[in-house]
Parts: structure tokens; sequence; C-alpha cells
């Protein structure tokens, strides 16, 4: 093999081995600091509907909307129809006995449909430190907050109005960050 040739399909297969090595992580960037999320290989439909809409900025225009001390801050809701009835903006459950609702479970929410179909454009972050079990089964976990609970905690203590909506919007701009195990590894501990 001609070596020119040779030097660049070395490095071809070597850039294509590092990418795989390299885990999507949801980033959350709030007025109020960073979030990182896990996305669970166990739940691939949520996992990948969430890197699709946090790589077409989705929710970058969105906020938490609906905050509960002692239980979720939730994010994401368009307030739209759509987002609860088109089956575009539906996922299948997908229960896995190891992904409970505990302390920095995120989750995907829904309405109160018969086959528990998740509205894949809201999400929420249990944040009682006891976790929210009675959700189990219920509702889809599909990660879990890796960095920036504090900041969770900050999100669910502001003030809010009569429907649990914060008075200072806090939005969101959510991306995907493509770590390595040791990075990730590094931040979980």
């Amino acid at each position: 093999m001609n070596p020119v040739f040779f030097s660049i399909f070395l490095g071809l297969t070597l850039l294509f081995q590092n990418q795989e090595d390299y885990i999507p992580v949801g980033q959350i960037i709030t007025p109020l600091g960073e979030i990182l999320i896990q996305l669970d290989e166990r739940t691939p439909n949520h996992r990948e509907s969430f890197i699709q809409l946090a790589e077409a900025g989705y929710w970058d225009s969105l906020t938490f909307n609906r905050v509960l001390p002692d239980f979720v801050a939730q994010g994401g809701c368009p307030d739209t129809p759509e987002g609860f009835n088109d089956p575009e903006y539906l996922l299948e459950p997908e229960f896995h006995p190891e992904l409970t609702h505990v302390y920095g479970a995120v989750g995907a929410g829904r309405d109160d449909n018969e086959g528990k179909l998740s509205a894949r454009c809201q999400f929420y972050i249990v944040q009682n430190k006891e976790g929210l079990h009675r959700l189990d089964n219920n509702y889809t976990v599909f990660g879990k907050v890796i960095k920036g609970m504090d900041i969770v905690d900050q999100i669910v203590n502001v003030d809010r109005d009569d429907r649990d909506e914060p008075l200072t919007p806090i939005t969101l701009d959510i991306n995907i960050v493509y770590l390595t195990k040791k990075d990730l590894e590094k931040i979980s501990t």
C-alpha cells in the first residue's frame, strides 16, 4: 500500500475509533448555572429523542415551567397540544427496573394517557432527596444528573406563581456535549 494512502487510512481509522469513545451527555445551561445529565442506554428511544431535540435547539426558547420543592423541576413544555397529541411528539414508555425516581433522576413528562406515552418535549428532574418512587413504572426515567444538583435545588426554590411557574423565567439552553469515559468518571465521582 502506498505510504501516503496508508497514513490517511490510519488517520481516518483512529478518528472514527475515537468518535466511538465519546459519550453524549445532556448539558442544560440556565441563568443559575450548568446541569449535566448522563443519558441512559437502557432507554434508547428516549435517549435518542433527547439528543435529537437538543441538537436541533428545540428547547432553547423554552424554560423550566414548573418547579416544586421536594418534587421536581420540569421544563421543555411548549404549551401546545402537539406535545401531547401529535404522534411525532410521543414515545412508548421504556420502563427499566434499575431506573427509578431517585434524587437527580431525569424523566419524561406525559399527560394522563392510558398507554403512559411520554411527551418527548417535556422532561423533569427529581429534586426530592428521598426520591419519588410512586412514579416508578408510570413515567420513563432516561437519565441522571451527574453535575449540577445544587443548581436544581436552587431552581425549585425560586419564587413562583400559583401554577408553580417561576416568576422570573429560568431559561434553557440545552446541548449535547461529548465526553470520554475518563472525563465522565471524573465528573461522576
